[in-house]
Parts: structure tokens; sequence; C-alpha cells
């Protein structure tokens, strides 16, 4: 029997796996599939990491590197140290003997808990899993849908204000970058001052970039964007990414913190010393180490000040519970937060929940240059129409840890001024750098074979699509430069007959892919590990509402499969709904679209009939899924999630029993027949579980019969899947 692993996750789709996993197994084991699952969620992470679990995360790092591996990923948390606290606190509350993160670490023993529990935060599950470059677009049911029911997108006003600022290369990471092919595997190590910081094993033809942000420079730029923004009248945001980006964003975000509210980290510098106060973990962590504090009412009334002052206003991340920007380093996450600027028509909310025009602030260029051109656009040629809009599909960079999302064992917040220098093993000084004290320096990596997987996976898009192909290189980034040497030299080496292929800097790349989007028009972006983030959020959110809808497929490097299901960033507000009222509004579209694309890679391999009928069937499910509109309601008492599983169910059972294997068209006959004429009644029974809050026993690790009984409450639901 072959087996598709299905990833235990947290939140919204990990609840919404309950109520879809059975009816999934039902199914695709009358074709000798087995689901089974492997559970990455942070609680699972944390008790792994205390030696109370199995650590299934490693598995799966092993799994990826099979030739039959077949996994299908959801969304999970990419944990800040509030949210890993507030796990550890509720599986203390469960029972496990689990210590306490340690913040400040002051023994060898704690140093060692809080080493432990660090390989919990951030983005910990995506390096490990990502094995092969990115492969994302819009299936044309998906696409058909978006056009014939577009959601909105907010128009930009006359003369719009809003518009994105950078470094320009003024000290950030893209002006400070020098990058190297390694032309022989040896150890390179990186030092400061002479003093060892970290030593790597290079591989042959890797790309090595090195590369610091100046904190002087820095804090002048938000000290210039804070003014800037009163002159001009708008918003003041700033944008990171904190969970993929660990190391470096948090400490941007610092910075940004302390820079807007200057006099009062100045005025209460050694109370905050004291309370041990970490401006990089933002306002709600101040907030509570002051708690009790005989200045709590003091401090509080001192931002207070500041925020009333004739600063610029502050972007809200919730306007009615007074949650602001500066709440938490990873409340905004730029591939989710500039996509919304953009849908919003260039605005953001302040404190009294109306959406204001706004200045984006993204200080490193490497991608602020996107997001500047994205919104420059729309300030110039007005909002996108959605029933016209071309698409963008990306192919990314992202196999063995590539460029800065593998850039965490190496990036560094210097602590003394001076001179940073990578040296090779055979005595080669590859690249040095003449830093401050404080300043971000990072290495990132870029491995010879992902790269010429990733040529070789754009040209055969391009020639399935028969759409220009951009390589979004610039050859002014150092990194860049490097890359277009590897890419031209592969590119000679295939059959690149007919095909249009560009090499273009972000700007250019940007105002190319908008023009043809503009037009209704096609276009295959060809770009590295973070701009893959940024621009499959971006695209797919103005086109189709959302880029959980997009398919996300990883051809792993050893042959196997990795089928990711969609972003998770609404996530949390829909388990808070969940909680209060039963509805969970979740769309499990995504797992829909992955486990079709799971199935057909399993047929084709296997050259299996029965697997092919069985993902036909579920490609016109999903499709009738779509055009009959049966994607969860937002309020309660309407069909919600478990009743778009429902639905799938009933058109995949009717689509095997008028399908060509004779065998399964047997079995589910009877079972559409069923699903069918009890459709009423398991609609009313999922709704009338709905209306009144829910246990289920906990946020993170919550009791598997609470939660199995609250997203399976139709007895006639569950008799007819249970008997297949």
């Amino acid at each position: 029997m072959s087996k598709i692993i299905w990833s235990v996750i947290d939140e919204a789709p990990a609840l919404a796996t309950y109520s879809l996993l059975p009816i999934v197994n039902a199914f695709t084991q009358a074709a000798g599939v087995e689901v089974v699952t492997s559970d990455i969620s942070l609680s699972g992470r944390v008790l792994a990491a205390m030696g109370l679990a199995k650590d299934e995360l490693s598995e799966l790092g092993k799994v990826v590197l099979q030739e039959d591996g077949n996994i299908i990923k959801l969304p999970n948390i990419s944990a800040s140290v509030g949210q890993l606290k507030e796990c550890i606190a509720e599986l203390q509350g469960q029972g496990y003997d689990i210590p306490d993160y340690p913040e400040n670490p002051a023994n060898d023993a704690e140093k060692a808990t809080q080493t432990k529990y660090s390989a919990c935060l951030g983005s910990a599950v995506n390096p490990v899993l990502r094995e092969g470059n990115s492969d994302r677009r819009v299936a044309a049911a998906v696409k058909k849908y978006a056009q014939n029911h577009p959601h909105r997108l907010k128009a930009f006003s006359d003369n719009s204000k809003a518009y994105v600022a950078h470094m320009a290369g003024d000290g950030d990471f893209y002006g400070n970058e020098k990058s190297v092919t390694m032309d022989k595997a040896q150890k390179v190590t990186i030092a400061l001052n002479g003093k060892e910081l970290k030593t790597i094993d290079a591989l042959d033809k890797e790309i090595l970039d090195g590369t610091y942000m100046s904190v002087a420079k820095l804090k002048t730029f938000i000290a210039k964007t804070i003014e800037d923004a009163k002159k001009n009248g708008v918003l003041w945001s700033i944008h990171l990414k904190a969970t993929m980006m660990k190391i470096s964003d948090p400490i941007m975000f610092g910075h940004a913190f302390t820079v807007f509210f200057a006099p009062v980290f100045e005025k209460y510098a050694d109370t905050f010393a004291e309370l041990k106060v970490n401006p990089n973990q933002g306002m709600s962590d101040l907030e509570m180490k002051i708690a009790g504090h005989p200045q709590e009412a003091e401090i509080k009334a001192a931002f207070q000040a500041i925020v009333e002052s004739d600063n610029p206003e502050i972007a809200m991340v919730d306007s009615d519970k007074g949650t602001t920007n500066f709440n938490a380093s990873n409340d905004v996450i730029i591939d989710a937060s500039m996509p919304v600027v953009v849908r919003e028509g260039g605005k953001q909310w302040n404190r009294k929940g109306d959406a204001v025009e706004c200045v984006a602030v993204i200080p490193d260029s490497t991608y602020g240059l996107f997001h500047e051109e994205m919104v420059a656009d729309c300030v110039k040629n007005g909002q996108y129409d959605v029933t016209t809009m071309g698409s963008m599909a990306n192919v990314g960079l992202m196999a063995q840890k590539a460029e800065e999302y593998g850039s965490h064992p190496t990036t560094f917040e210097l602590a003394e001024a001076g001179k940073v220098t990578v040296t090779a093993e055979d005595g080669t000084e590859l690249m040095s750098f003449e830093c401050e004290k404080g300043d971000i320096w990072r290495m990132s990596r870029a491995k010879d074979i992902p790269i010429k997987d990733w040529v070789r996976l754009a040209v055969e898009r391009g020639q399935i699509e028969k759409v220009p192909v951009i390589f979004w290189l610039d050859e002014n980034r150092a990194h860049d430069a490097e890359m277009i040497k590897k890419a031209k030299t592969y590119l000679a080496d295939l059959d690149t007959t007919g095909l249009d292929i560009q090499f273009m800097d972000v700007t250019a790349a940007t105002r190319f892919t908008n023009a043809r989007v503009r037009k209704g028009e096609n276009t295959i972006a060809v770009t590295g590990n973070v701009l893959r983030d940024h621009l499959t959020d971006m695209y797919p959110i103005l086109e189709l509402g959302t880029s959980a809808k997009m398919l996300s497929i990883v051809p792993l490097l050893a042959g196997g499969g990795l089928y990711e299901t969609g972003a998770g960033g609404s996530a949390p507000k829909h388990v808070d709904q969940f909680l209060a009222e039963g509805h969970l509004r979740w769309d499990s579209l995504g797992e829909f679209l992955a486990l079709a694309e799971s199935l057909r890679f399993l047929g084709q391999k296997h050259s299996d009939a029965k697997l092919a009928a069985l993902t036909a069937a579920l490609d016109v499910a999903n499709d009738g899924y779509l055009s009959n509109d049966k994607a969860p309601s937002r309020k309660c008492c309407e069909p919600d999630n478990k009743a778009s599983h429902f639905y799938v169910a009933q058109y995949w059972a009717e689509a095997l029993s008028k399908g060509a294997d004779a065998e399964l068209a047997a079995k589910f006959a009877p079972v559409a027949k069923a699903l069918s004429e009890n459709e009423d009644k398991i609609i009313a029974e999922l709704i009338a579980s709905e209306g009144s809050a829910k246990d289920i026993g906990g946020y993170y690790k919550p009791d598997i019969a609470k939660v199995t009984a609250a997203m399976r409450p139709s007895a006639t639901l569950n008799a007819i899947i249970d008997a297949i």
C-alpha cells in the first residue's frame, strides 16, 4: 500500500484535519493509499525538544530525502518567544514536566534549556522539509472561480499619498553584500577581529554571500521615515519577517521600536535594564515586564504621550484591542501584510479603525524594491481588475536551505566593532567587512545542485505554459551576479527552443509582470527563496483573494513530492471564533488541491490506473466545490468547514460512481447515493452543533477526544464515511 504523510500542525487547519482526514482515508484506502499523520505542531516540537515525544520533524527530514517521499504539509506556527512561552505554560498545565523558557539564562543548565527550546522558534519546519524547489501556480478551476466571483480590491484614491520607504542600498543588506562561488569543497570560517564566530563546511560550486545591516544607518533611516510620514500626513508602519528571519528581523524591529519611542526608552533605560525589557519582542512583552512595577502607570503614560504627540499615527494590528504595529515582532509579516496594503488601496488601519493611506517601511531594499513598485504601480495606474487580470506563476529556489532563509546559524549581532572576515581553510580571504558594534552580519548560502534543478524546473514550466520566463536577478546585487553566471551556464545545457527567457532586476521584473497582468497575460517569475514568498502571497491575494488557493508543489530533489497547503496567517482568529461558537471558517481548499497533486504523483509514478481514477474524481469534486460555491461561511449557524468537507466527499463519491474504474464505481455508488439522500439531514446536524462555546482541552495541544467530537458532530455523516 502506498503512503502519504499528512502533517499534524496547529490552529485552524489542525482543527479541520479532525473532520477531513477520516473522509480522505476512507476514499484513498479504496485505491491502495494510506494517509498517516506526523506531528510537527509547535507543541509536538516542544515535547520532542524536551525528550518527551518522538522527534517527528527529524523523521520527516529523512522522508524528504527518499525517492518515494510523499508529504502533505499544512501551515504550522512559526513561533515567537511569546507563543513558545504560551505553549510551554499550556503543556505544563496539562501535566507535562517541562521547564520554563529562560529568556535570560543565568547558568549552563538554563543555557542548555534555551538552546533546546530555541530550535522551536521561528520557521523551524520549512528549512527541514523543503528539500526541493518551489512550483507555485493557480489551478484552472480556482482561476475560473475567482474571475466569476471577484473579491473586492479597494481603489487607490486620486493623488494617493501611499508609498514604500527602503534604505536604497545605503547601509542595508543589499548595499553591503559580497558574494563568491567556491572553487572546491573546504571549511570556511567567519571571524570578528580574528575570533571565530562560526565555521561551516562549504561545498564545491556553492555560492556564499556575506553582508550586514548598519544599525547606525538603520536608525537614521527609521527616524527619517517618521519625519517624512509626519510631513506627508500618512500612517506609519514597519514590515518585516521575524518568523522566517528569526535572528535579523526581530533586531531590526527592536531598533524601529526604540527610535519611534526614543524619549521613553532613554528616560526609563535603567528601569528597562533592571526588568530585562527586550524591545525586539515589542510592546506586549514590555507591558508584561513592567506589570506591577511602581512606575508602570508612568511608563504607559509616557508611551501614550508619544502616540498622541505630533508623530505620525502608527498602523494597528487590531484597532478594537488597541494593538499597534509595535505589539510583537511577528504580528506584521511582510508577505502577508503588504498584499493587504495594496488590496486596501494603499491603506492600513488607525486607532479608530479607519483605513488611512500609509508609508510602508521596509528597511532592506533587496525586497523593498518589489513592494515599492507594486504600490507605485497602483498609485499610477489604479487598482487591478480581478475579472481580467493575468496570473504570476513562480519557480522558487528553495532546496537545501537556500539563501537568506538558511542564514540563521550564520547571523550575528556583532558584540564589538571591527573587521568581519570570511576565510577559507586554504588561507584565502574570501571577503571582509568593516562593521560597528551592534551591526547585524549574516552569511547566506546557495548550493549548486538546487540551482541547477531550479533552472531545469523553470525551463520545464516555460515549455508547459508557453509564457515568458523571467529570472528576477539583479546584476548590480553581488549574489545575483553569481547566480546569473550559473543560470546562463545551465540554460545552455537545456532545450530552450521557442522560449522567451529574460533576466531582469526586481523593479524591471515587477513592471514587466504587472504590465502583462493588467493585459490578462500570464508570466513565470523565477526567483530566489525570499522573493518567492513575497510574490506568491502578493499576486494570489490580489488575484484570488488568498494565497491559500495556490497550488504549492515542491518536487523533491530525491524524487518524491512535498505538497504545501497555503498560508495560515488568519488561523488564530478562526480558532477564536470556533472556541466561542463552534463555527470554523477555515477553507480547506488548499488541502483538497494538495491531496489531488499528491495522488496524481503516486498514480503517475506507479502507472496506477485505479489511482488515476481516484485523482480524476477528486479533480471533479474540487471543481464542483468551487463552481457550487461551497466554501465555508464566515457566519455562525451557516455551513462551515465541516460542511465543506461533506460536499467534497459527496462530489468525490459521485464522480467515482461514474468514473472509469469499475471497482471504484461499484464501491462508491451506494456512498454517493447515501450522501445525496441524507444531505439535508447531515447539514442540519452539522449546523446544530454550532452556536455554543467549545472546550477542546487546549489551544496548542487539544484533547483528541474533545476536538474529534467537536469536528465530527454529524452521526449520519460519520456512519456513512466509517462504513466505506
